[in-house]
């Protein structure tokens, strides 16, 4: 194949056209042969080409970035829920040990008093519990308001559970076995299912779906 011709000009030793007459080596070597026309101007721009493989390439990322960044935003909501019920029963239990008498935990929607549901996440409330009634009555201290989920995930207690009561020794009392506090996302996708399962010692053990009774 005919070497490209590479173009002499007055201004041979300005950068731009050394770095033009190296581009038209390169070409020549690989076989590429251009049909420079003097009198026509050339302007910088994408081949269709070019346009192409750019736009496939963002699909693939795109393909492969919207399910990660799905998952690890879901994945860090549910932590999220999970650990704020976790905090706020470590808190109720270390509460009456300090002050040597029962505290509440209880789902609740007012953010003031109990109400008589197994849903944690229409919001919940820790209070002190002086009458040790079980419950989050009026007029009693009340230590941490959890808000509604602003999500479609749901955490159903077991049993009907709608109140955890803690008292001076920090036992969970009253509880007819282990309580499964399950969060599930909407739709229900197992691995993102969590479970809190709290015993009657007061211990708190987080778990996924199909370890003991998460489900």
């Amino acid at each position: 194949m005919k070497q490209l011709a590479v173009i002499a000009t007055a201004g041979a030793r300005d950068p731009t056209v050394r770095l033009a007459q190296a581009c038209l080596r390169s070409l020549a070597a690989m076989g590429i042969s251009p049909k420079l026309d003097p009198r026509r101007r050339y302007s910088a721009g994408f081949t269709m080409l070019e346009l192409v493989m750019v736009i496939s390439i963002a699909a693939i990322l795109l393909v492969i970035g919207v399910p990660s960044f799905r998952f690890m935003t879901t994945a860090n909501r549910v932590s999220a829920e999970v650990n704020g019920l976790i905090g706020d029963l470590q808190f109720a239990r270390a509460e009456a040990i300090k002050e040597g008498q029962t505290v509440v935990a209880c789902a609740s929607t007012d953010g003031a008093t109990c109400n008589n549901t197994n849903l944690w996440n229409n919001g919940w409330i820790v209070c002190s519990d002086p009458l040790n009634d079980g419950v989050c009555d009026a007029g009693q201290p009340v230590y941490r308001i959890q808000k509604p989920f602003t999500s479609t995930d749901t955490f159903t207690a077991s049993g009907n559970t709608s109140s955890l009561t803690f008292n001076r020794e920090g036992f969970a009392v009253g509880l007819g076995g282990i309580v499964t506090i399950a969060l599930h996302i909407t739709p229900t996708v197992a691995s993102y299912t969590r479970c809190l399962a709290l015993s009657a010692v007061g211990t708190l053990t987080v778990q996924s779906a199909g370890q003991g009774n998460c489900a």
